[in-house]
């Protein structure tokens, strides 16, 4: 008995303020559940037939290529020929199977068809008992009949929804947040004003933070790495030279002819390689 034919006296018998409803009832309602109900029972066949050959497949080709391993003698005779052919042809009906299951998503159409119907279902006798969300109403007025169309459209614009766009439930993409100068600037005036080895640590929570951010607070980013590597390599440049300066002016203490080399301007590296290595490793102790 189909579905239209079991409710059809239930939907006669509602006081609804028009007739019109009631057409419209049997004509949205009813058809949506016979509809989706066709679509479920079509799909539950066709996913239990390639669900079948699949499970029963995967069964016998193990099973088959290991009678195979058996001493040829003790097999009859073309046995190899049919265990060959036979492996061949499970192996091309399970891929098959495996890939129409696949193609058409029979699966998940096959459960998604059903919660629909069963939701439907729900709706409707809900609706006709007035209990659930209709609860508060005493009669199937005008109010709880627009509620329940207004949910049977909800339920059916779901499923079309989910069924269009391969599964995916909520399509809509993330808001990127909006780059606020102001805030750039006095973060980086902040930024500028910490010590050289805090910065370092703050720019990499601040890139590790901001990577969803557009590509004008990237460069601005970029900017404030370009003066860290800066100020950082000045900083190691002046604490290189002044080490050097140290070590030079041990050299020069144990140097005798340190006027005569200063006046003279002799190249740095001349010097070192005149003198004696002792003197520098000693020097940098």
């Amino acid at each position: 008995m189909s579905y239209s034919s079991k409710i059809s006296n239930v939907i006669d018998s509602l006081n609804l303020p028009d007739d019109t409803n009631k057409e419209i009832i049997r004509l949205r309602f009813v058809e949506e559940v016979e509809y989706y109900e066709k679509k479920r029972d079509t799909t539950k066949r066709y996913y239990n037939i390639f669900r079948f050959i699949v499970t029963v497949g995967s069964i016998l080709l193990p099973a088959i290529l290991s009678i195979g391993q058996m001493d040829p003698t003790k097999l009859p005779k073309n046995f190899g020929e049919i265990t060959y052919w036979s492996s061949w042809s499970i192996s091309l009906m399970v891929t098959i199977s495996n890939g129409f299951l696949q193609l058409f998503s029979l699966d998940k159409n096959y459960f998604n068809y059903s919660l629909v119907v069963e939701q439907l279902k729900t709706e409707g006798w809900q609706f006709f008992g007035l209990s659930g969300k209709y609860d508060d109403h005493d009669t199937h007025n005008k109010k709880s009949y627009k509620e329940f169309c207004k949910a049977i459209e909800s339920i059916k614009r779901k499923q079309v929804e989910q069924e269009f766009s391969s599964g995916k439930g909520d399509t809509k993409k993330k808001k990127q947040p909006e780059f606020n100068f102001s805030k750039e600037f006095k973060e980086f005036n902040d930024f500028q004003g910490k010590s050289t080895l805090e910065k370092p640590l703050l720019l990499k929570g601040n890139t590790e933070n901001d990577k969803g951010k557009d590509i004008e607070q990237g460069n601005f980013l970029g900017n404030i790495a370009s003066n860290v590597i800066s100020n950082v390599a000045n900083n190691v440049a002046s604490n290189v030279l002044d080490k050097v300066s140290e070590g030079l002016e041990g050299v020069i203490d144990n140097t005798d002819n340190v006027s005569e080399i200063i006046s003279d301007n002799t190249d740095l590296g001349q010097f070192i390689s005149d003198n004696d290595s002792e003197v520098i490793f000693n020097t940098k102790e």
